[in-house]
């Protein structure tokens, strides 16, 4: 961010940065019949399929796992996906993380202007079902959702973050985007905004490879009154 200007606006993707979604359960589950479930490691969903839409995501886990004519598998692996998903969703079977709780509601109490931008198009649902303790939504929370809003480009291209700024009418050098994968991280720099990486499933390692400008384990430590003013570090303490 440009040195002594204002935070204007933060961007979360929603699948393991504002939820604990259950994205890589269903993933896993709809992979029988095409491969053995056990090789979609949760390291393999964040190389291959996190940050990306389901159709993109469907064919990198397929050609990665070496799958016969993964571009016409693909096609059925996202739908038999989808369907598990949407069990999951029903049942509830995911939580909002509390970390990622406690900074948006910090960044909204300085101003800052939040959009939530994910490839998933289920993200809106599950935001709408996590309530907050003021007893509004997580979805409330935010300025605008453009999560799985079609793009001509999807993650690690930049659109869909170029376009919540847009939305927030905020200049994309004065934004920060909050990511858990390396395509994400990459598009936020795309995007020429910050990249904020949480790390966690231990790997923090990727989330710097892909350019990150700061990596924590935890939302807690991000310095807060630092990032409303411009500069992303980690607290002192």
């Amino acid at each position: 961010m440009p040195a002594g200007r204002r935070l204007q606006a933060a961007i979360f993707d929603v699948d393991g940065v504002l939820l604990a979604s259950p994205h890589e359960r269903a993933w896993r589950a709809a992979l029988a019949g095409f491969a053995d479930p056990a090789r979609f490691t949760t390291a393999f969903y964040q190389a291959h399929v996190a940050g990306r839409s389901r159709l993109d995501g469907a064919f990198a886990a397929l050609s990665a796992l070496g799958v016969p004519d993964a571009a016409a598998q693909a096609d059925i692996y996202a739908a038999r996906k989808q369907g598990v998903l949407e069990g999951l969703i029903a049942a509830g079977a995911f939580s909002a993380f509390a970390d990622a709780v406690r900074l948006a509601e910090a960044l909204h109490a300085r101003g800052i202007k939040l959009a939530a931008a994910s490839a998933s198009k289920n993200a809106a649902w599950m935001l709408r079902q996590v309530r907050l303790d003021s007893g509004h939504s997580l979805a409330d929370l935010l300025d605008t959702d453009l999560s799985g809003h079609d793009v001509a480009h999807g993650k690690p291209a930049p659109d869909i973050f170029l376009l919540a700024a847009a939305a927030l009418r905020a200049d994309p050098a004065r934004c920060v985007v909050v990511e858990d994968a390396p395509a994400g991280i990459e598009a936020a720099r795309a995007g020429g905004m910050a990249a904020l990486g949480i790390a966690r499933l231990d790997d923090a390692a990727l989330l710097r490879d892909a350019g990150a400008d700061l990596v924590v384990t935890t939302l807690d430590l991000v310095d807060v009154d630092a990032l409303a003013a411009g500069v992303l570090r980690q607290r002192d303490n």
